[in-house]
């Protein structure tokens, strides 16, 4: 079946497995009423639905939704609440605001991207050390491959506040020793005299794993992550007068580029 064939079997309706909307009738969620079904969830716990397509376990959703709030920083400082203040402070919408930031969020270096890949090396190492590998090899082979490690050294720190409360939640619910979060701090031992500490983003990462989700699924569930900081952030800046967050007077700026010029038809001086 050729590219054009198989457009044709789509065209004129949509065939879906995820749901269905019946206005004055009924909503259908994966195969749920969603008011009548699934009005038990919360949002996260919905969400999570919506995107595995399978109930995860209360104690895992607790974890997870713990890492939303620990990433939560109302910081305008903070690269993605800076757009979303920045924007305030243009009197941009609220909507456009957290657009922009989300938008960012998305960044390969610190943002969701980066963790989509640690994700995929952990789940890739814990298999292949399965069946025989050393983890000694697996990271060598990965570093010759890929030139780096996702998740491993923090730019702003060398260590990280949110590991420690976020492992003791786990160790209290049972969920700590996993083989991809035990994994995680074997990968640290060994990079430790590189100066490579484990960051926030390789440890919820590894959570990920343990709990069954893909990257793309990890990624989809946790690109909201920062909303929880960014709202203060735009806020504060719509309050205060525009320009007024991170305002640059010209006399701060040290101009090295093309000298002054005049152009034709200009006046003298």
């Amino acid at each position: 079946m050729n590219r054009a064939e198989q457009l044709m079997l789509h065209v004129g309706h949509l065939t879906t497995s995820v749901g269905a909307a019946y206005p004055g009738s009924r909503a259908v969620f994966r195969g749920h009423d969603l008011h009548h079904d699934l009005g038990d969830l919360g949002w996260f716990e919905l969400c999570a639905f919506g995107i595995t397509g399978r109930r995860l376990p209360k104690d895992h959703l607790r974890v997870l939704e713990f890492i939303w709030t620990s990433t939560s920083y109302p910081d305008a400082r903070i690269w993605n609440n800076r757009v979303a203040a920045l924007a305030g402070t243009t009197r941009s919408t609220p909507n456009l605001a957290l657009t922009a930031g989300h938008a960012l969020s998305e960044a390969m270096i610190y943002g969701r991207r980066n963790e989509y890949r640690a994700l995929t090396f952990f789940a890739r190492t814990v298999q292949e050390m399965r069946a025989g590998a050393t983890l000694a090899d697996c990271l060598a082979h990965h570093l010759q491959h890929q030139g780096k490690l996702a998740g491993y050294g923090r730019p702003l720190a060398s260590g990280d506040e949110r590991i420690a409360p976020t492992m003791a939640l786990a160790r209290q619910l049972g969920l700590a020793e996993g083989p991809h979060v035990t994994l995680a701090f074997e990968v640290e031992r060994e990079l430790l005299s590189q100066g490579k500490q484990l960051n926030y983003g390789a440890l919820v990462s590894a959570f990920g794993a343990d709990f069954g989700l893909t990257g793309r699924e990890f990624t989809m569930l946790f690109f909201p992550v920062f909303v929880g900081g960014m709202q203060p952030c735009y806020l504060e800046a719509a309050a205060k007068p525009p320009g007024a967050v991170f305002p640059t007077p010209c006399g701060d700026v040290r101009y090295q580029g093309v000298a002054k010029r005049a152009w034709p038809g200009s006046a003298p001086g």
